[in-house]
């Protein structure tokens, strides 16, 4: 019930309006900053959280055809978003990602994409707590170059651990002026 009240007087205290009892600012600050490890974690089954102009987020069921969809998903958010000089790249990692982790761990996952300043970063959060694991393919071999292609391919990737397992992620930057200049203006 404190969080609603410490809101309240954060606004208050933006608006110019000062109330007796103001939060000092150093106060609002470490309120925003340890708020998200506080709130109750939000299951992997239902989105991150609120929808925004430049965040999507997606549960994916444990299927096959949930790749399918993560690449369906991907290609038409970048595709409201302008930043369609992405797609084929986002289209490919997505699904390793996707397929990594229907192959390698159990439990619900997420797709999540969030547009920054230019900057697309994709994650794909699961329940299994290991990071993934750089494999040397044998050339004849059908699999285990993904991470390769996440290397060629993306500007930066990693792997980080959460509260229910982990999120592995990748990076890309918008190539043409669409992105860089629709984030701008909003």
């Amino acid at each position: 019930m404190a969080a609603p009240a410490t809101a309240r007087l954060l606004v208050s205290r933006r608006e110019g309006r000062s109330s007796r009892g103001a939060v000092p600012s150093w106060c609002a600050r470490q309120w925003a900053l340890w708020s998200r490890t506080f709130a109750p974690l939000r299951p992997l089954d239902a989105p991150r959280g609120r929808a925004t102009a430049w965040d999507a987020s997606w549960p994916l069921r444990r299927e096959p055809a949930s790749v399918r969809r993560a690449r369906r998903l991907v290609v038409a958010q970048l595709h409201d978003w302008a930043v369609d000089d992405l797609a084929d790249d986002a289209e490919l990692l997505v699904s390793e990602l996707v397929t990594n982790v229907l192959r390698h761990t159990r439990g619900p996952l997420r797709l999540n994409l969030r547009l920054r300043r230019g900057r697309l970063l994709c994650e794909v959060e699961d329940t299994e707590s290991a990071g993934p694991v750089r494999a040397v393919a044998d050339p004849d071999a059908e699999g285990g170059r993904g991470t390769e292609l996440i290397d060629m391919l993306a500007q930066a990737w990693g792997s980080t651990r959460t509260a229910t397992g982990k999120t592995v992620w990748f990076e890309l930057r918008c190539r043409g002026r669409g992105g860089a200049e629709q984030v701008r203006h909003r």
